[in-house]
This record gives C-alpha cells, sequence and structure tokens, in this order.
C-alpha cells in the first residue's frame, strides 16, 4: 500500500530493498520475480509506470506469502518435536514407575555363565547391585530392585548427553523465530534412556549374541549408556530434516542460470554498447519469450483476431 501513495522517487529507491526480498523468498522460475528483475534497471532509473508500482506491489506481497508459509513449516515441525519429546518422555517415566512398583516384570538383572561342575553357588548382577553366591536355581528376576529400570535409564540419558554435546558443533544459529535446533537437541535425552532400556532388554533376552549375560555391575550400566549414546542413529535424521527446513527460509532453489543477473547483463549490454541481442525490458515488465498476447492487461479480450473481430467457434 504504501508503495503505491509515495513518490515515484521514494519507490525507486525502494525497488533495490523489494528485489532483494523478492530474490529471497520466491523462487527464481516465479513470473513476478523474473519480471520485476527485467524492470528493475528501469525503475531504479526513474523510469517507472503504474503497472510497475502495480508489479513491485504484488512481488512483495508474494514475498511476504512465502516468508509466512516458510516460518510456518518451522513452526510446525517445532511443534511435532516437543509433542514427540513429551510422548518419549512420558513412556520413560511410565516404564520407571511401572519397574518401582513391579520390579520383577522387567528386571534387568543377569546370570552371569558359570561352570556346571562347580559346587558353589550363581552370581547375579542387576544395575543397582551384585549379589554373588546366590543358591542355584535361583531366578535373576527375584533379585531385581525398583531402582533398576530407573538407574538404566539415567545412565542412558547420560550417553545421550555426549552425543548432544557432540551434535552441538553441527548446529548453526538461526534468525528463525522459533528454536527448532533446541527442540530437535531435548528429544534425544527421553530417547537415550529409551534405547537404553529397550538394549539391555534385548540383550537379556539373549537377542544379541554373546551377550546374553552381563558380567559385573559395571558392564549393565556401560551398556546402558552405549544405548543412550546410539540413539543418535535415529535422531540424526531428525536433525538433518530441522536443518533442512530452516535452510529453506530465505533460501529459495536457484536456476542453472540466475535470471536476474541475465537480465541485467542483457540489458546493460544492450543500453551500453548499442550490441545486438534480444530485448530483456519492456515497458510492461514482458520478457523476450513471451508472446504477443502476454502482454495483454486484465480486461481485455485475447481471443479476438487483428482486425478486432473475435473468430468463430467451430461446429
Amino acid at each position: 500500500m504504501l508503495l503505491q501513495l509515495v513518490s515515484d522517487e521514494e519507490a525507486a529507491g525502494r525497488a533495490s530493498e523489494a528485489m532483494a526480498l523478492v530474490k529471497d523468498h520466491l523462487e527464481a522460475d516465479d513470473p513476478r520475480r523474473v519480471r520485476l528483475a527485467r524492470r528493475l534497471r528501469s525503475i531504479i532509473s526513474g523510469e517507472i509506470s503504474p503497472s510497475d508500482r502495480d508489479l513491485m506491489v504484488r512481488a512483495l506481497d508474494a514475498a511476504y506469502n512465502a516468508l509466512d508459509d516458510e516460518l510456518a513449516r518451522v513452526r510446525s515441525l517445532r511443534n511435532i518435536l516437543w509433542t514427540a519429546t513429551f510422548l518419549v518422555l512420558l513412556g520413560v517415566a511410565g516404564l520407571a514407575v511401572y519397574g518401582w512398583f513391579f520390579p520383577q516384570s522387567l528386571s534387568m538383572c543377569f546370570t552371569p555363565k558359570v561352570d556346571p561342575g562347580s559346587a558353589g553357588g550363581i552370581d547375579v548382577v542387576c544395575p543397582t547391585a551384585e549379589y554373588p553366591d546366590e543358591e542355584v536355581g535361583t531366578p535373576a528376576s527375584s533379585l531385581a530392585q525398583p531402582r533398576d529400570i530407573l538407574t538404566v535409564e539415567i545412565a542412558g540419558l547420560a550417553g545421550a548427553a555426549l552425543t548432544v554435546i557432540a551434535s552441538l558443533r553441527h548446529i548453526r544459529g538461526t534468525d528463525a523465530p522459533y528454536m527448532l535446533p533446541l527442540a530437535s537437541a531435548v528429544l534425544k535425552f527421553p530417547t537415550g534412556a529409551l534405547s537404553a532400556f529397550l538394549g539391555l532388554l534385548l540383550i537379556r533376552g539373549a537377542f544379541v549374541p554373546g551377550l546374553s549375560d552381563l558380567d559385573s555391575r559395571a558392564q549393565v550400566l556401560g551398556w546402558a549408556a552405549a544405548f543412550g549414546a546410539a540413539q543418535h542413529l535415529v535422531t540424526r535424521l531428525v536433525d538433518d530434516r530441522a536443518q533442512m527446513t530452516l535452510s529453506e527460509v530465505g533460501r529459495t532453489t536457484d536456476a542453472m542460470i540466475d535470471p536476474e543477473r541475465a537480465a541485467v547483463r542483457e540489458h546493460s549490454v544492450l543500453g551500453g554498447t548499442g550490441a545486438p541481442g534480444p530485448p530483456t525490458a519492456f515497458q510492461d515488465g514482458a520478457g523476450p519469450h513471451e508472446g504477443p498476447q502476454e502482454g495483454i492487461r486484465e480486461g481485455e479480450h485475447a481471443d479476438e483476431g487483428a482486425d478486432g473481430s473475435r473468430p468463430r467457434a467451430g461446429p
């Protein structure tokens, strides 16, 4: 609206600013961006017409709408990440509460292999304690403690914290009003706790060959931390998606040939040396690739013939 009201000199002074904003948020082959680029030099030089003002207004409006869409995508992904973090945290807390009241149901205790001919007892290893020389045949789950699952999840959180610190070197600052990298980093903590619990559960179920029995409490916590750090294999995809979404804000996909630079270059050659070449700047902003009907304004009939008569419809 201001561009429609200001003087020609001020509108010409705002043309470069408008072009910069349009280049940041409109695609390289957008007709409004290309037409404004071809009229840019004429507008700056003071040869501005009402159609040029309308072109600048429409291009700026499209650029602001594109910026709103880009920020909406960032906000939507941010909300998805915080929702996922809350749900995973809720699941991790539910496992800890369930393990506190029913520790034998989700036992994290292991029975290291012993010599079958040995007359001594067996050793039972849990995340919070070790029980040597227990009676042969004692189930390991009977010695599980309420704090076992919580201890495993804390070890997984510690492993996830290391990956968060390591991933900070890839995180770049952003001028977007939404803290998308923070939401992506926070998701790693509950995911690490969950992966630590699931990893030890798979080991206890002999899912991993050769790791069916851990020998000490330190090994149990060490593997829990390792599985907590292994969550990066999954959340790395989330980090890549977040960085890609942030990079799309204000960075449109460029064509193989930049139409703005090509238009200005051809116009300079045409106006400076008089060298022959295809025209690039028209009074109405039309380009050389556009046919004679492209410059017809709204309200006029494009289907009229050269003598002003309409072609008759076929039988």
